[in-house]
């Protein structure tokens, strides 16, 4: 039979699907294994190569452990939901229920094919309402508790009323957003939307006004890592700040726990340092600032109280609440000025500037410990929701502040002196203090202890932990989401949707368009008020709400009761192994952990952690080229953008994001204005194809009357820069560039695993992506590479059959050169698949190929575990030949070969024969040989003789196992 890998896809693919053949239950027989990868957005492009690296790699560590004797749960479902869907929808007029079905047909077409072997019937779709319902559900359980920092662990709303109405706020010590005093009889006396809006001050999931991402054409609100350079990263919309009532989660209460529980996690430690970055402990003090004129204090903290003697001015958020209060009247112009010119600024943005702004509002503020009066400016730098929202100003011991205050003319008083300390830096915890009072002569850290003290005394502050972390903004004003299980009364009170009631489903709308901030849904006047007087929630739940819990679904799917039961939780515990891109590493980790927590809390989880391990797969990239803007030309009374770049036909017309449309004109020689060449923005064109740009062209314009001479000058000053090259002719040419980036139909660089396997197949695919490199590592795609691949596969399958392709496999018995090579390969792929270095085993199956047919092996013994050890990799090559071995069921449900390191074992060793430390000749040698019996066996050997003609051996150097060094004179 003559490999066919296009008809073995075809047929073993229908086998897996007929026969359920990786169905998975629960079974106490056996040990369980639960391998996750990263569920996909299903776009509309489909798969690209880059996106099956993780879920290949997954896959073979999945029936790895199948054969290994684990009961493996390896799902797979669809992130349905969210922002790129709707505006895909918008975009083509599709909606989204349809595009979604579509695309998820489609992804799950594609994953057959890549021979992936998920559990299909464990499917999950976060935009199904039986999936959503219990996101509801889980989301009415956040905001139905509040946490009790005392008992360190969340409690009832109904607990904290309990409370509130019999000792007030002084009853509990609870995570909270603002502190607030208030008695019982206040409590008591408090309307029930006054009661509602304190609580919303606990709960887990709240409803508050904060600052967020605003982008005004797409409609709604956008997660940091949804932003690229002030601009959204779909469509490159611009995005800023805008104060809006959202609800959020309270994930601070968690930060604790959720940054000490990393240290029981198998995550990379690089990835360890990300989530701990971002949870941004810091220990330090609490430090109140009277202000001249006004009763209130500016609150502050900082994590460097012994350099308080050191502040000179006060700045704050832009939005700080006292800003507009403090502003005096003349200086309201300017003020105001620089808040419009905030407001266009996204917080990445705000962070990132280097360039120095701010605005001085007027009023001054007295230091609680020397009482030096301070002026008090805002300044985009400092964020509201950070902290306190104002920072103690100190220039000699901060760089940020130093540029302030010489840009704006502040004074800068030394407080730290570190001579004593070369090379240390204003970051480093340094020094003695000075120009400091009470502090003068103490160590940094004895002088943060002192200053903490005594504003203590003072009753000017005291000793605080901070966190960098904020609570995650879980507001969307778009159609396309989760919607929120709460409605409102008359009063604004929100109410909680009981669960017999969910899901609360998505209404059809034909027009779903965000429009001016306010949420599609309500426009859904039927939907909208379900019962008189009682009114909706209508923004919906963003992405990560579907995605923070799915992996707890997959152990039980269909279960209609509750999420998951326990029994099934009991069983699978927790994720084995979790694959995924480290575009995720952050946000969605963080936010799965912090929902896991808070159902362990509620005993509804068996385990405080999700993953035990997780892996970031690297990246695959393709060529990206880009577009240049070459200039403007006017036709037929129009204005058109000229482009020129790669593979683009004259009269193309494109579109790119936040630039507009235009027409290519590639006849750049023709007298047209062009100004200087330019990059735009990623967008990209076919493959790696290159526009050129001769050098004979440009020379023809350079006479001093061309309307282009500037342009072209420039041109050959980056000819010289980036050198000229030479066509087939002879003719020298530059090339606008591309480089090696992420892969995507935007970018017009995604390859069709499709492609790939209709040529060589799933298994020569599935083996080249692995043969690529560590699965971490993030590498550009090519096929140079493939051939070898295929021809492996071919050698392989050529060990079973004649040269006229017909069965050759004999029980003849072995030799031990065949069983070395057979266990060698058990021992090196059984380590290397554990460890996910399935790169170093395809090598290693490759060598053991071509030792076998070397020596021309052919036999059962040998070859039938070699197609158990190369099943995970290429499971319907594999799949067929354990079918031809005489076998009725699957390789993948087979067991798995075991190495015996008898065979391995060496009964001879090769040395090195040297004569004056250069190598002449090697003898084989008894492997059990000692010093004396080697150096016998040299001296004895014919071949040394020569070397030792009318010489004296002064010396014999022995390194067992190693070499021989015979020193002569």
């Amino acid at each position: 039979m003559k490999y066919d890998p296009r008809k073995l896809d075809k047929k073993w693919q229908q086998v897996w699907r007929t026969n359920n053949t990786y169905k998975t239950g629960t079974d106490p027989s056996k040990p369980k294994c639960y391998v996750l990868d990263m569920f996909p957005y299903p776009s509309g492009s489909g798969l690209h190569v880059g996106h099956p690296l993780g879920y290949i790699a997954s896959d073979i560590y999945a029936r790895f452990k199948r054969q290994t004797g684990h009961n493996v749960l390896h799902p797979m479902g669809f992130d349905a939901f969210g922002l790129p869907a709707e505006q895909y929808a918008i975009q083509s007029g599709v909606h989204p229920t349809v595009s979604t079905k579509d695309n998820t047909d489609r992804y799950r077409e594609q994953m057959h094919r890549l021979a992936l072997s998920f559990d299909w019937e464990r499917e999950v779709n976060t935009s199904d309402p039986k999936y959503y319902k219990w996101t509801q559900y889980i989301f009415g359980l956040l905001f139905e508790h509040y946490y009790d920092l005392d008992a360190d662990k969340p409690k009832s709303v109904n607990d904290l009323r309990a409370a509130f109405a019999a000792k007030g706020s002084s009853a509990v010590n609870a995570a909270a957003g603002e502190e607030i005093e208030f008695s019982a009889a206040d409590w008591n006396a408090m309307s029930a939307r006054e009661q509602s809006d304190t609580l919303m001050n606990y709960r887990l999931a709240y409803r508050s006004t904060s600052y967020v991402n605003w982008c005004e054409e797409l409609g709604t609100v956008l997660a940091n890592d949804q932003i690229k350079d002030g601009r959204s990263e779909r469509g490159n919309f611009p995005v800023v700040q805008r104060p809006m009532e959202q609800w959020s989660l309270r994930i601070t209460a968690y930060a604790d726990r959720l940054l000490n529980d990393l240290q029981t996690v198998g995550f990379s430690e690089g990835l360890k340092a990300q989530q701990s970055n971002w949870i941004g402990k810091s220990i330090g003090a609490q430090a109140f600032f009277d202000i001249e004129g006004h009763d209130e204090k500016l609150e502050v903290f900082t994590t460097r109280p012994d350099t308080i003697f050191g502040t000179t001015f006060m700045v704050l958020a832009p939005e700080h609440d006292l800003v507009e209060q403090l502003t005096t009247a003349d200086q309201k112009e300017e003020i105001d000025q620089y808040l419009e010119y905030v407001g266009t600024r996204s917080e990445l943005d705000r962070q990132a500037e280097n360039k120095v702004s701010g605005a001085f509002t007027g009023s001054y503020c007295i230091n609680p410990l020397s009482g030096a009066r301070a002026p008090i400016y805002i300044a985009e730098y400092v964020l509201k929701d950070y902290g306190t929202g104002a920072i103690m100003a100190v220039p000699s011991d901060d760089d940020r502040d130093k540029r302030f205050a010489e840009h704006f003319g502040l004074d800068i008083i030394d407080v730290v002196d570190k001579s004593d300390y070369p090379g240390a830096t204003l970051k480093d915890k340094v020094g003695k203090l000075i120009n400091s009072d009470f502090l003068n002569g103490m160590e940094v850290p004895e002088a943060i202890k002192a200053a903490t003290k005594k504003l203590e005394e003072l009753g000017r502050g005291k000793q605080q932990v901070n966190f960098r972390i904020r609570d995650l903004v879980f507001s969307r004003q778009r159609y396309w989401g989760e919607p929120f299980p709460i409605i409102y009364d008359e009063d604004g009170v929100p109410h909680l949707i009981d669960l017999n009631d969910l899901p609360v489903s998505l209404p059809p709308m034909e027009d779903f368009r965000p429009i001016s901030g306010e949420s599609p849904l309500a426009r859904a006047k039927d939907w909208l008020h379900p019962a008189p007087g009682m009114t909706r929630e209508t923004d919906t739940m963003p992405a990560t709400a579907g995605s923070a819990w799915y992996y707890l679904r997959y152990m039980d799917p269909q279960n209609g009761e509750t999420f998951a039961s326990e029994e099934a939780m009991d069983y699978w515990q927790d994720v084995d192994l979790y694959v995924g891109g480290a575009e995720h590493a952050v946000a969605h980790l963080l936010y799965s952990r912090l929902w896991h927590k808070f159902l362990y809390d509620l005993g509804k989880v068996p385990t405080s952690e999700p993953y035990k391990k997780l892996v970031n797969q690297g990246m695959i990239g393709g060529p990206i080229c880009y577009i240049h803007l070459a200039g403007m030309v006017t036709e037929d009374g129009q204005r058109h953008q000229l482009w020129v770049s790669s593979d683009l036909a004259e009269g193309d017309e494109i579109s790119i994001d936040g630039i507009g449309s235009g027409r290519i004109i590639l006849d750049e020689a023709t007298g047209r204005r062009l100004n200087p060449l330019r990059y735009t923005t990623e967008v990209t064109v076919d493959k790696n194809q290159t526009f050129r740009i001769y050098r004979s062209q440009v020379e023809d314009a350079q006479q001093a009357d061309h309307p282009d001479a500037s342009y072209f000058r420039t041109i050959l000053q980056q000819g010289e820069t980036f050198a000229w090259r030479q066509d087939e002719e002879g003719s020298d040419y530059i090339e606008l560039s591309f480089e090696q980036g992420k892969m995507s139909k935007r970018k017009y660089n995604a390859v069709n695993p499709d492609d790939i396997c209709d040529r060589y197949g799933a298994d020569c695919f599935r083996m080249y992506e692995m043969f690529l490199g560590p699965v971490e590592q993030g590498k550009p795609w090519s096929t140079s590479g493939i051939d070898g691949v295929f021809r492996f596969l071919r050698r392989f399958w050529s060990m079973f059959h004649t040269e006229d392709h017909d069965w050759n496999v004999s029980n003849d018995e072995v030799t031990k050169e065949e069983m070395k090579v057979l266990h060698t390969l058990i021992k090196k792929v059984t380590a290397d698949i554990d460890e996910l270095a399935h790169n170093t085993c395809v090598s290693a199956f490759m060598v053991a190929t071509n030792d076998l047919i070397k020596l021309k092996c052919n036999k059962r013994s040998v070859l039938e575990p070699m197609v158990q050890l190369l099943a995970p990799f290429a499971p319907a090559m594999t799949d067929e030949l354990w079918q031809l071995l005489g076998h009725d069921t699957s390789v993948h449900l087979s067991g798995w070969p075991a190495s015996d390191d008898k065979w391995l074992v060496e009964d001879s060793k090769t040395y090195p024969v040297a004569f004056n430390g250069k190598t002449r000749f090697t003898l084989d040698l008894p492997a059990d040989a000692d010093k004396k019996a080697v150096e016998e066996m040299v001296m004895a050997n014919e071949q040394t003789a020569p070397y030792l003609d009318g010489k004296t051996v002064r010396k014999v150097i022995v390194v067992p196992g190693r070499m021989v060094n015979i020193v002569v004179g």
